[in-house]
């Protein structure tokens, strides 16, 4: 069976260009060019049937490591906690009080993006700062 080479990870979500952007100030993404034909996404969404528009959207890691993001629309709301979430990886290799100090670097950050702060789970040793994006899927920085 030959191994998989490629996925992307996908949230069902309200707003998609919108958590799409946020997530690419994140993790350093960015949104692809528009689709060939058009000159801007814009001009791509007024292509689109209204009940189309804004149905969907991606982002994706510049360096082509990552997984690409997708986000798609759906008519209902989150109602229970995420059963898979992301870890953005800003403490690895570090230890105790420097890596508590880059999770809450990041946290400080990411938090005018429109992100919520939870908790700060720290042992003295090992840290994780569980938050909520802007439409309350939860991730952590860890």
């Amino acid at each position: 069976m030959p191994s998989i080479k490629q996925f992307q990870v996908t949230f069902d979500c309200a707003e998609p260009e919108r958590l799409a952007r946020f997530w690419c100030e994140v993790l350093g993404y960015v949104v692809p060019p528009p689709p060939e034909g058009y000159a801007t996404w814009d001009d791509f969404k007024q292509a689109q049937p209204p009940e189309e528009r804004d149905a969907w959207f991606a982002c994706g890691d510049p360096s082509g490591v990552g997984p690409r993001l997708f986000f798609q629309r759906v008519p209902e709301g989150k109602v229970a906690k995420n059963r898979v979430h992301l870890d953005v990886r800003v403490g690895t290799g570090l230890v105790g009080e420097e890596r508590l100090a880059a999770l809450e670097a990041e946290r400080a950050r990411l938090v005018p993006l429109g992100a919520v702060y939870v908790r700060t789970l720290y042992d003295g040793t090992e840290a994780c700062i569980p938050m909520l994006d802007i439409e309350g899927n939860e991730f952590c920085l860890d």
